[in-house]
């Protein structure tokens, strides 16, 4: 059954006129009135049965049935905080990010970092890389979209309250002797935070800021990894501890 995001307040048995994002979604795919389709909200793990009541020429009215709660994220929240790969690498690590169960990522701008944006030119492609991120939860099956938050520099970003929560694990993607492998890290219930670099990863004087700011060093392994692979890697490891 086609899934759709939709961000208006989802109530049993009411009415509804679908955003213009789903809307779009529905008539692209051609469907008409009497098809069945789930939404979801993106901020909780119900989704509701729908059908499609009207097709309007630039508008769908569904009927909203039945919420269900389906739980299909991870038992653990992990949080991606990436120095972005260049070109469309970004966009491919957030679906599969996303797929993999995500709970946030920090885009982060560092001294190797290619992408360097601000102002509008940052906000759209963050706005961009949300809706990556819905469709993929609507590919997927997850009912909980990941936030993508603005961009900040490495150096900021370590100053925020969200680098420095006590009550998360906060590991470092290191090559440095002495770093733990992820597979090998002791089995920890609560969120975490993993910091990963962009392509050449983090310099050494920002690997050395983060583990200031608190941050523990681990490593995927003897190989070099791409940034977005890297992530990844990671992201599937915490997530089955």
């Amino acid at each position: 059954m086609p899934r759709f995001y939709c961000a208006a307040p989802l109530v049993s048995d009411t009415e509804l006129d679908l955003p213009a994002g789903a809307a779009r979604h529905v008539q692209v795919l051609r469907l008409q009135p009497g098809d069945a389709i789930t939404l979801f909200d993106g901020r909780s793990q119900d989704e509701y049965d729908a059908t499609v009541t009207r097709m309007g020429r630039s508008d769908v009215q569904v009927r909203v049935g039945a919420a269900r709660s389906m739980a299909r994220e991870p038992a653990r929240q992990i949080h991606l905080a990436v120095g972005m790969p260049a070109n469309d690498r970004m966009d491919w690590l957030i679906e599969k990010a996303t797929e993999l169960g995500v709970t946030s990522i920090q885009p982060l701008m560092t001294e190797r970092s290619v992408l360097k944006l601000s102002g509008e030119r940052a906000e759209k492609k963050i706005a961009h890389w949300q809706s990556v991120a819905i469709s993929a939860c609507e590919q997927c099956g997850g009912n909980l979209v990941p936030v993508i938050h603005p961009m900040q520099s490495l150096s900021q970003w370590l100053k925020t309250p969200a680098a420095g929560q006590a009550d998360h694990q906060r590991l470092l993607l290191s090559l440095r002797a002495g770093s733990t492998p992820v597979a090998r890290l002791p089995v920890q219930a609560g969120p975490a935070w993993f910091l990963s670099g962009p392509e050449g990863g983090l310099s050494h004087a920002e690997e050395e800021f983060a583990i200031v700011a608190g941050f523990a060093p681990a490593s995927l392994g003897p190989r070099v990894l791409r940034a977005e692979t890297a992530a990844l890697a990671a992201l599937t490891l915490l997530t089955q501890a």
